[in-house]
């Protein structure tokens, strides 16, 4: 049996210094199984990755799907160590700046173009503050997670610290409903700068979704912005919007943009984004020539090699031999499977016994026993193989028909080696 001693030890002291023991939430232990699960990785390769004690897994997180390519692309590294030897930050601008936002409105449907954050998070809010300086409007109606940053967050659960009057400007409408999108920008006409949804994340748009989205954005003077920070690069090179026919006014980039390097991208029309020239939206380290170097390298990657082509066929064998094992042992009515073949979701469902946390808790708790790292979604990225998939199909076929016959006998709660997992904010 895998034991997570020094990972145990370590969060112990880690949570003396660091809030949760982790500088990003959803790498905290509120979101592994406590005691049955790894807290630190220490190495990455490929589609490996190596904990604190030693134990090696296939990783299906990727970090939160930044890496799209695999840990330590030889293309990638070779880059940043060439970069590395001419400078890392400079007192005025340096070309791959430029050579990099090329790249983008060469891909990118919407892209005329460019400003560069660090994360997704400044790249949704420097889109929403752009969005508020065009229209000189205030409201945004939101749809999907866009990050920490007040206009958001404010709007969900998670929302100390965000005074009251900001929280109010921020409104929320349903995935793939046009009309609680109409009924929220029909309440305060003229009154909405922006639209910004995630074009895809759990399930897929229904026809004339997003074509819908667009039209009544524009109908009410809005602009439209897609959150590409997940799909950007991973459903398509140009992102979903390529991929789905639909360009927005802007859109924002960032996790596979540079296969894990902190970089982020606002892009859009040339004549929204000119109003960057006033509109407040600098970094220091914007310009950052390592992260950059490591996005041209990505994206020339993803112009010649079949990258995306090959994510999508492994997700498609992952999906297929999930729902085959769903069905043959006819548990559909707790797991199901959707998303994109490159970032999938295994559902689960409560039963009239048991929450679905406790299911998933139990699911987590036996795949890091097997070597698999996995928080419910599938990450792919260039770097798994057939055999990667097979190994969590693997244990799918395993632990799925287990997690049925203990839920029947009413034991799972009994088979759990640790505390289940607690209701905690959920971004999708």
């Amino acid at each position: 049996m895998r034991v997570f001693e020094k990972s145990m030890e370590f969060l112990a002291r880690s949570e003396r210094v660091i809030p949760l023991g982790s500088q990003t939430f959803s790498k905290s232990r509120t979101q592994y199984p406590f005691g049955v699960s790894p807290h630190f990785l220490t190495r990455a390769s490929g589609s490996r990755v190596w904990d604190l004690d030693g134990n090696e897994y296939i990783d299906f997180v990727n970090s939160l799907a930044s890496i799209t390519l695999g840990y330590q692309d030889t293309d990638v590294t070779q880059a940043v160590k060439a970069q590395l030897e001419s400078g890392v930050i400079f007192s005025l601008a340096h070309p791959l700046e430029t050579e990099v936002a090329e790249l983008l409105c060469e891909m990118v449907p919407c892209a005329e173009m460019v400003r560069f954050g660090k994360n997704g998070s400044d790249a949704t809010s420097g889109a929403i503050r752009l969005a508020r300086a065009y229209t000189e409007r205030d409201y945004v109606a939101v749809c999907g997670y866009h990050g920490w940053q007040d206009w958001y967050i404010g709007s969900t659960a998670r929302n100390r610290g965000v005074p009251s009057v900001t929280r109010e400007l921020t409104r929320t409408f349903k995935y793939n409903d046009l009309d609680s999108l109409r009924a929220l920008l029909d309440a305060r006409r003229a009154s909405y700068a922006a639209v910004i949804l995630e074009p895809m994340n759990v399930t897929e748009p229904l026809p004339g979704f997003l074509e819908g989205v667009k039209q009544l954005t524009h109908e009410h003077g809005a602009v439209l912005v897609f959150d590409e920070t997940i799909t950007g690069f991973r459903f398509a090179s140009g992102g979903a919007q390529a991929l789905f026919g639909v360009t927005p006014d802007l859109a924002t980039f960032g996790k596979g943009l540079a296969n894990g390097y902190p970089i982020s991208a606002v892009v859009g029309r040339r004549e929204i984004m000119k109003l960057m020239e006033e509109v407040f939206f600098s970094f220091t380290f914007g310009g950052e020539a390592l992260s950059l170097a490591a996005a041209k390298a990505t994206l020339l990657k993803l112009k010649t090699e079949p990258v995306i082509d090959t994510m999508r066929t492994r997700g498609i064998e992952l999906i297929d031999g999930t729902r085959r094992i769903i069905e043959m042992h006819e548990l559909s009515s707790i797991f199901s499977v959707s998303g994109h073949p490159t970032w999938s979701f295994l559902n689960i469902r409560d039963t009239h016994a048991h929450s679905a946390l406790e299911i998933k808790t139990f699911l987590m708790q036996e795949l890091h026993q097997r070597g698999l790292l996995s928080v419910g979604t599938h990450n792919i990225s260039y770097a798994h193989s057939k055999a990667d998939i097979a190994s969590l199909v693997g244990a799918y076929a395993d632990v799925l028909p287990t997690i049925g016959k203990l839920l029947n006998s009413g034991t799972l709660r009994a088979s759990l080696r640790c505390k289940p997992l607690v209701p905690l904010f959920k971004i999708r």
